[in-house]
Formats: structure tokens, C-alpha cells, sequence
């Protein structure tokens, strides 16, 4: 195991251009749930998970969107219970949430 069980990037970037990007549906909000939910179930921290903020992760289009590693699992979400399912199944449970899952590899 790394130095974390899992670690989750959550892209937060704005796009000055007007094009589809993370933070137009809110990112910074969810990945500070994320963050606190971590937090208030005792999984952070080094062997836990670490929740971060990332810059563009370049999926903008099927955004919001976030990846959680080592596993490299992509999800889009819409609200915080599917954020909230994200911690239960994934994270505290080690089963990827399948109806929140992006394609892996580009089409």
C-alpha cells in the first residue's frame, strides 16, 4: 500500500473562455463535502484517503469529474448523496460506484 489507501483528485478548474468546465457545477462545494465527510468518518490521514484539489483533469466535457487512485476509477456526480456514495461504496467498502463511472480509456 501507498502512503495513502486512496487518494482523490477533484478537478476544480475554471475556464475564463466560457467552455464546459468543472467548477460551472460546483467542484470546489463538492470536493469540500468530500473532504469533510472523509474527515468526520475517520478516513483521513496517511493508510486513509487524502481528498485534493487538482486543476484540470481535461474531461471537461463529461465533468464534473473526479479520480480516485491507485485504482484510477473516474466519476462524474451530480449532488452530494452521490458524493456521499462515492465514501460508502468505493472508499470506506472498496467497491467502485459502477452508475457514477466514466469509461476508462478515451473513445
Amino acid at each position: 500500500m501507498g502512503y495513502y489507501r486512496h487518494h482523490v483528485f477533484f478537478c476544480t478548474n475554471r475556464r475564463e473562455d466560457g467552455s464546459p468546465c468543472c467548477q460551472d457545477h460546483g467542484a470546489q462545494a463538492a470536493r469540500d463535502h468530500m473532504k469533510a465527510r472523509v474527515k468526520a468518518l475517520g478516513l483521513a490521514g496517511p493508510g486513509g484517503v487524502r481528498v485534493n484539489t487538482a486543476g484540470c483533469l481535461d474531461r471537461c466535457a463529461e465533468g464534473p469529474v473526479l479520480v480516485v487512485y491507485p485504482e484510477g476509477v473516474w466519476y462524474t456526480y451530480v449532488d452530494t448523496e452521490d458524493l456521499d456514495e462515492i465514501v460508502e461504496s468505493h472508499l470506506r467498502g472498496g467497491r467502485p460506484v459502477e452508475r457514477l463511472r466514466l469509461p476508462d480509456a478515451a473513445e
